[in-house]
């Protein structure tokens, strides 16, 4: 079976623009170009585009998808089968967050009673599961599976309080960062107060805080693209002006240069 782009565009359920992009930076190739000048897809560049596809749901960059499908080692069943592991766990993920909601209504109902713990259990697995999306990867390869199991047991197990309160740091660093960012000094009290406030956030996470470690995680929001997009949202250059005021206030490097 062939399919021009615009046929193609339509059973995959993308534009007839996106697949003309991933031609032209060579994600996904036409079969061959036909005597009108159309592109022709095959069976191969099908399951080519499903895969592209799975990839980019999970959140994995258009250059990393290449980089995977091009590798000699892929192996496309290999892949389909942890696709379909991710999408599970996705799956159970949301099942528990409608069963939330579903007690919550019958809490408000007068039916039957939740506990604070209840309430926030799918929200808190939500959020374990968002980051091991993004970043699970990266981080088990750096600090190791036990490491990040354990932080992810310490997500599960906060209270209503402690939650609420990571939700809001994670805000608030934000806010002085972006302040201190301004001034443009690592090393000034506001910046050193991000880097302070940035330490009682990791903290909720991991078992154990170390200025070494800290200092190491705030490199990698530098040299991880997903990491430094996170910080360099608004303004570039914060993600690396955040490793700096972490490094002073880790004692990792006293002054900036």
């Amino acid at each position: 079976m062939e399919y021009t782009v615009k046929k193609l565009g339509e059973i995959a359920g993308v534009s007839t623009r996106t697949l003309r992009y991933y031609d032209e930076i060579e994600l996904l190739k036409p079969a061959r170009i036909n005597s009108s000048g159309y592109r022709i897809y095959g069976q191969e560049e099908v399951d080519r585009l499903q895969q592209i596809l799975f990839y980019k749901e999970l959140g994995v960059g258009l250059d990393e998808v290449k980089d995977i499908l091009d590798d000699p080692a892929f192996d496309a069943t290999f892949a389909l089968r942890e696709h379909r592991k991710i999408l599970l766990n996705r799956r159970a993920q949301l099942d528990q967050l409608i069963a939330n909601v579903d007690k919550t209504l019958r809490v408000k109902e007068g039916r039957i009673t939740m506990s604070d713990k209840e309430k926030f259990k799918g929200f808190k697995e939500k959020m374990v599961e968002e980051n091991e999306k993004q970043y699970g990867k990266e981080v088990r390869r750096k600090y190791g599976d036990k490491s990040v199991d354990e932080s992810n047991a310490k997500v599960m197990n906060m209270s209503e309080e402690e939650y609420e309160k990571v939700t809001g740091l994670e805000q608030e660093i934000k806010k002085i960062l972006g302040e201190a960012f301004q001034d443009g000094d690592p090393g000034s009290e506001m910046a050193q107060k991000a880097a302070n406030l940035h330490r009682q956030w990791i903290s909720f996470y991991w078992g154990h805080y170390s200025k070494e470690a800290h200092a190491g995680l705030s490199q990698m929001y530098v040299d991880d693209e997903r990491f430094k997009a996170y910080y360099d949202g608004e303004q570039e250059g914060v993600a690396e002006f955040l490793r700096d005021a972490i490094h002073i206030y880790t004692g990792k490097k006293k002054e900036v240069e």
